[in-house]
């Protein structure tokens, strides 16, 4: 079955717990996160919640995945499928790791499959890819205390297709 990757990630001045609490806050994505618009639901393994996301410049799309990991300070991840397994699936990652007391790297991926990938694919890699930049972006600004026309050092925004 074909697959497809899209990993970036993004250096962020603060700890652990502060960029995992920016990440579990849901009712404030509206006024920070400009990928991922909502989600709704219990941020727990086996939970179905809802996520609706909206990168700049194409449509929003509601999805309803199910919760995989969720641990605090660490990582969250969820798989999100179009109708039945194997037509189209997402695994969404989320991953903080700790460089020092005050320093994450934090790693944002989704891994794609499924039949109907080869047609969905060049979306993926333009529109997708630029919201997972774009709310790297975001976050970072958002766990550090600035905004985006702020003064933030190093605003590396690694970003690979696999």
């Amino acid at each position: 079955m074909p697959s497809y990757q899209i990993e970036t990630e993004i250096e962020i001045n603060a700890t652990p717990a502060a960029v995992w609490n920016v990440l579990t806050d849901f009712a404030a994505y509206p006024d920070w996160n400009p990928f991922i618009r909502s989600i709704q639901g219990e941020i727990a393994q086996g939970e179905q919640i809802e996520v609706r996301i909206q990168p700049s410049g194409a449509k929003s799309m509601t999805f309803r995945p199910t919760v995989l990991v969720a641990e605090a300070d660490r990582e969250l991840r969820w798989l999100g499928r179009l109708l039945l397994p194997g037509v189209f699936d997402g695994e969404h990652r989320f991953v903080i790791e700790k460089l020092a007391d005050d320093r994450v790297l934090f790693q944002h991926s989704e891994n794609f499959s499924g039949i109907l990938l080869p047609l969905l694919r060049s979306g993926l890699g333009k529109d997708t890819k630029r919201g997972f930049l774009e709310m790297n972006l975001a976050l970072k600004a958002r766990a550090e205390g600035t905004d985006l026309q702020g003064e933030s050092k190093d605003l590396d925004t690694r970003g690979a297709d696999v």
